[in-house]
């Protein structure tokens, strides 16, 4: 069956992500990768046809065989790292609005904490388009990387669906934060409105003890976490 304009709405989340997995085609300075993130099996497996069939470009489509610790199915794209892939992106992004009915698509590069409106001009300045300047990048977005920050925690996963984290430890339940701000430690304390908040100690604790030690203070109802001279800026969901 053919997809037409509208087969998955409410079927896709409005972020995807960019060389967030590894390649399977290749190595990682060649291959850019896609993933999208689908809420139903089947619409998942009827984006990696559509994907298959409608562009020449792409290398490979496929998903992941089953429900991810987030809720949703992965499908993955991959395709050349060269000066089209922007171009490209941009031609298989339309298709995939018209089959979700979404007014727009953004993008969080490398696990990055903030996803970036979709234009053809945001991935020119902001993907390696070359195999010698992917590796650059990925350093440069070090503690960028949601998954790099809490690389001294005790958590099991840690994903992002959309603008929500969620954090999961083994036998415990998960926790979720919505991502307020994320920057050097002093630029992103004076940015916060919110007055010092000294009466929820408990829950300093519990976070504490459940994440580890990141130097956690609440201002407001705003959580943040230090890292390295990096400051996170969480709020409880």
């Amino acid at each position: 069956m053919t997809l037409q304009s509208g087969d998955l709405k409410d079927m896709l989340y409005d972020v995807f992500e960019i060389d967030s997995y590894k390649s399977k085609m290749g190595s990682d300075e060649e291959i850019i990768t896609l993933s999208f993130s689908v809420r139903d099996n089947n619409a998942a497996k009827d984006l990696v046809e559509f994907l298959e069939k409608g562009y020449s470009f792409i290398l490979d489509a496929d998903m992941t065989p089953g429900e991810q610790s987030d809720g949703t199915f992965k499908v993955f794209i991959e395709l050349e790292r060269n000066r089209h892939a922007p171009e490209n992106i941009m031609e298989l992004a339309d298709g995939v609005l018209k089959l979700s009915n979404l007014e727009k698509l953004k993008y969080r590069y490398y696990k990055n904490w903030r996803s970036t409106d979709l234009s053809q001009e945001n991935l020119e300045e902001n993907i390696p388009l070359k195999p010698e300047d992917y590796g650059l990048k990925v350093t440069e977005s070090n503690l960028d990387n949601y998954k790099n920050f809490f690389n001294k925690s005790f958590v099991d996963d840690v994903y992002m669906v959309e603008n929500t984290i969620t954090i999961k430890k083994a036998y415990a339940d998960p926790v979720s934060f919505e991502f307020i701000d994320f920057g050097p430690t002093q630029e992103t304390l004076d940015s916060i409105n919110e007055s010092f908040n000294p009466w929820d100690f408990a829950e300093i604790i519990f976070l504490s003890k459940y994440i580890g030690d990141y130097n956690i203070t609440k201002y407001g109802s705003k959580l943040t976490f230090e890292n390295a001279g990096h400051t996170l800026v969480l709020e409880r969901v």
